[in-house]
């Protein structure tokens, strides 16, 4: 049996609640115009490109990240870039 002075690990006390109601997480939601300027930034540069105007670690970065930030837009239209984003890293990897 516990002593009176040990607290019930298992029972909630009043200092639960210490700051009011738990507040849900506020969740994140990216602006698809900024998105995509973002997305056809990044294919202008490859499209413009000879070589891979990038350095390999950008270049790992960007497929990546490409595909993610498509998420945020309809899915036809990021389905398309992901396909066109591709197309060109694949062309300049021949290069």
């Amino acid at each position: 049996m516990a002593s009176p002075r040990q607290s019930d690990l298992f029972h909630l006390d009043e200092q639960s609640d210490l700051f009011g109601e738990e507040t849900p997480t506020p969740e994140y939601r990216a602006d698809p115009d900024s998105v995509r300027a973002e997305l056809y930034k990044i294919l202008a540069e490859a499209r413009a490109a000879k070589q891979l105007p990038w350095e390999p670690k950008t270049v790992l970065l960007y497929r990546t990240i490409f595909p993610q930030m498509t998420n945020w837009l309809p899915d036809e239209e990021g389905a398309q870039l992901r396909f066109e984003f591709e197309a060109e890293i694949k062309r300049l990897e021949a290069a």
